[in-house]
């Protein structure tokens, strides 16, 4: 049976929480984290647990602080519970892969109960109300560069600080070969420099947060 971690520093959402695990079928031990350092005790000891987070009144550092937490605990599942998210912000989320579900505290008990229920058992969930934020963005999603399987990992060495003349020896390639990737690269993505090309590559999830801060 997994357990549950609140981590969101609003009392009436908290009880509001426990008062749905306690309606479940089945009793789920709910635990509650009030800073950055318990939710990483409770982590270790509960590593496949669901967190139910209030991402944007907790303590976190960044959203890559949020990502390195998720590529250090994989078993967990993270529910973002939050009045307001930036459309940025939940891009990334959703890029990021399954481990996040997010719904809003203005949706309906069933969603938020449905989100719940959905990350006990390992499945993603995305309340209707960023679903329409999301659908909104189809057009623009359809119109992102596409990049070759070679670029897309000459990107994720040059986002990993790797010198031209670095991936031209690691790829047994020639400084000019990957010279002209790289301005391929940068002129598909619209980019000026590596550092643009680097958050460009972990919105996109050719980088993972995690190698990026190793």
């Amino acid at each position: 049976m997994r357990t549950i971690i609140l981590a969101d520093n609003q009392d009436i959402t908290r009880a509001g929480i426990l008062y749905l695990c306690e309606k479940m079928t089945g009793t789920h031990p709910v635990c509650e984290a009030g800073n950055r350092k318990e939710l990483l005790q409770l982590l270790t000891e509960y590593p496949d647990a669901v967190v139910v987070l209030d991402y944007t009144l907790f303590d976190l550092i960044s959203t890559d602080d949020l990502f390195i937490l998720q590529a250090r605990f994989q078993q967990v599942d993270w529910i973002l519970f939050s009045e307001e998210l930036s459309e940025d912000f939940i891009r990334r989320v959703v890029f990021s892969g399954e481990h996040f579900s997010i719904v809003m505290k203005d949706s309906s008990l069933q969603e938020i109960n449905q989100a719940i229920h959905h990350a006990i058992r390992h499945e993603h969930f995305v309340c209707l109300r960023i679903k329409g934020l999301m659908a909104g963005h189809r057009e623009e999603k359809e119109e992102r560069p596409v990049l070759t399987h070679t670029e897309t990992e000459i990107l994720k060495l040059i986002a990993l600080g790797k010198t031209t003349k670095e991936i031209a020896a690691e790829r047994y390639s020639s400084i000019h070969t990957i010279t002209t990737h790289r301005k391929n690269i940068f002129r598909k993505l619209q980019v000026n420099n590596v550092h643009e090309a680097t958050k460009y590559a972990l919105r996109a999830g050719i980088l993972d947060s995690a190698e990026y801060y190793i």
